[in-house]
């Protein structure tokens, strides 16, 4: 089922999450080096900034991800507004992970756990879309609107 969030028709929102699930993942990397005492406050710092990225791509890729949202039918539909509201509670762990680094940096512990929270909510949530992409074919080109490219570009529909 094709989504209306598509450039040349690929979905946008799967083009956009692995940026934020990737920044978010290594901030957590990041965490456990500095608190293990492996390295220094660089990784901290690393951390902080890969978090503030992985908000901005996350807000990035819920715009198409709405959109998308807004046109399924009930069953996807129930299960991208879980998706999606996962989703939205990283978001706000990974801002308020944030806002405590900044009042308090010496607490790495609690903002280490706040991590470790948010990126097991960001694995339910990826099962989730995953299962929207192979149960209900979501964002799936079905065949039943296929074009064939032949010669110079031109499109025929099969």
């Amino acid at each position: 089922m094709r989504t209306p969030a598509s450039i040349a028709k690929h979905p946008i929102h799967p083009m956009l999450v692995p940026f934020p699930i990737g920044l978010w993942i290594f901030s957590l990397i990041c965490d456990l080096v500095f608190v293990a005492g492996w390295g220094g406050e660089t990784w901290r710092t690393v951390a902080f900034f890969t978090i503030v990225g992985g908000i901005v791509g996350a807000l990035a890729a819920a715009v198409p991800g709405l959109i998308d949202m807004l046109s399924l039918p009930n069953g996807p539909r129930r299960t991208a507004i879980i998706h999606m509201t996962l989703n939205l509670t990283v978001v706000a762990l990974y801002a308020l992970n944030i806002w405590l680094r900044i009042v308090n940096p010496d607490n790495a512990g609690l903002t280490t756990w706040i991590s470790i929270i948010a990126v097991v909510l960001l694995g339910v949530s990826g099962w989730l879309g995953g299962k929207m992409v192979y149960e209900y074919r979501v964002a799936v080109d079905d065949g039943t609107e296929a074009h064939v490219r032949v010669g110079r570009g031109r499109e025929v529909r099969t």
